[in-house]
């Protein structure tokens, strides 16, 4: 009961919090992004991956948005950000930045169980500009996936 009420509140922060079109998220907004996406895929897996790649209940919020790609393969399963669809159903560990950095690998590795590590890279936000800019990612294992939100620095 708890947790399905913890769960609603950050559904509602974040609801709230989307009603500034393509806000600037913080780190510690990227961190309860995370958080709430670790409880909903632990509460329903299915139902969660395709929240967020339609962008609701709370999962596009301003420029924050979760990613999910499956442990056992890499595939890419679930993206928020509307700019990057075409990257669902590839390989997370081959994701380039226009420079050459290839930062999959990177993604990939800090996924741990019971971990939260943070990764550094490039990629465009949510909304009308396309342009890849500096972001960092906290990232995690949950339910044999691979999740993380990021905010832009």
């Amino acid at each position: 009961m708890f947790r399905k009420l913890v769960i609603g509140a950050l559904g509602a922060i974040a609801v709230l919090f989307s009603t500034t079109a393509f806000a600037q998220g913080t780190a510690a907004d990227a961190k309860a992004m995370l958080e709430k996406t670790v409880a909903a895929i632990k509460a329903d897996k299915a139902k969660t991956l395709d929240q967020i790649n339609k962008g609701e209940n709370g999962f596009l919020a301003g420029d924050l948005y979760p990613f999910c790609f499956n442990l056992s393969d890499a595939l890419l399963v679930a993206v928020g950000n509307p700019n990057v669809k075409a990257l669902l159903g590839k390989d997370a560990r081959t994701f380039k930045d226009p420079t050459g950095d290839v930062y999959g690998p990177r993604l990939f590795d800090a996924a741990k169980e019971g971990q939260v590590n943070e990764v550094s890279y490039m990629s465009p936000k949510a909304g009308a500009d396309k342009t890849w800019v500096p972001k960092a990612s906290f990232v995690t294992a949950v339910a044999g996936l691979g999740c993380g939100v990021g905010y832009y620095k």
